[in-house]
């Protein structure tokens, strides 16, 4: 069971249908804990950490091996695969949510709908796009990132989880980003800030849902815009949360919406 001990793999609940949450960057399968007790008896639970985060096996890692948003979703692919996972829908945070679309077009046998939470195809501005960031912006981010990752985490998680009135999530999210293996965060950053994934978009077959905060720095509201249009088979959310991270900041309207639309 290689996929389940290096994603450091935990399943409870008891339904018979799965939900597979899928964390984003920086974070581990802990950042689920405000979101699944809710779900944990009609469903499934399958959590897990990317390689590199959390408790995964790090000794797996290589930069040839993850050079790709697309890498990761084979691992989700094989965590499926080894738990004889079907009709799985799969709840996707930040980065995760490109990377749960990737699964679902390279399997969409495997997955009946996806739950996408701030996800980005592209973080860049381009002609007619708005991502969020300029190219210099995300360059100079990601050589802050490079020379000092320490400080970088400890500036960067607050104004990404916002919520100001909630301090101690933008800690825990610092704290998180500290924990992870620094290499890989590093190689991380810079797959996921200077992706392009729009063009995938149009190939996602699975009914999936875009939960998008009012007011997101990583994700603004016009990439949820752009993913509703572009993905055929989308509902769009706005949430009245803030921030990026609403499973941590607004749990209780996070787990509502997905509820309706399961």
């Amino acid at each position: 069971m290689e996929a389940l001990k290096r994603n450091n793999v935990t399943v409870k609940g008891n339904g018979s249908k799965t939900l597979l949450f899928a964390h984003g960057y920086g974070c581990d399968q802990n950042m689920w804990r405000f979101i699944t007790p809710a779900f944990e008896d009609e469903y499934k639970i399958v959590l897990f950490d990317h390689v590199g985060f959390g408790a995964a096996d790090t000794s797996s890692y290589s930069l040839e091996r993850y050079a790709t948003l697309q890498s990761y979703a084979v691992d989700i692919l094989e965590i499926c695969e080894e738990l004889n996972l079907k009709d799985v829908v799969l709840v996707g945070h930040s980065v995760s949510a490109m990377i749960g679309v990737m699964a679902a077009i390279l399997e969409p046998d495997t997955f009946s709908k996806l739950i996408l939470i701030g996800p980005s195809p592209r973080y860049i501005n381009d002609e007619d796009y708005t991502g969020g960031f300029t190219q210099e912006g995300i360059e100079g981010l990601l050589a802050s990132l490079d020379s000092d990752y320490l400080n970088w985490s400890t500036t960067m998680a607050p104004v990404i989880m916002g919520n100001p009135d909630q301090p101690q999530l933008g800690q825990e999210l610092a704290q998180s980003f500290c924990r992870s293996n620094e290499m890989v965060a590093k190689d991380f950053a810079r797959i996921t800030f200077l992706s392009d994934n729009r063009e995938d978009l149009r190939n996602l077959k699975t009914p999936t849902l875009i939960m998008q905060c009012s007011e997101d720095v990583i994700a603004p509201l016009s990439v949820g815009e752009y993913m509703h249009q572009n993905i055929p088979n989308s509902k769009l959310v706005v949430l009245k949360a803030t921030g990026h991270c609403p499973n941590l900041s607004a749990p209780q309207e996070t787990i509502a919406v997905m509820k309706e639309f399961l």
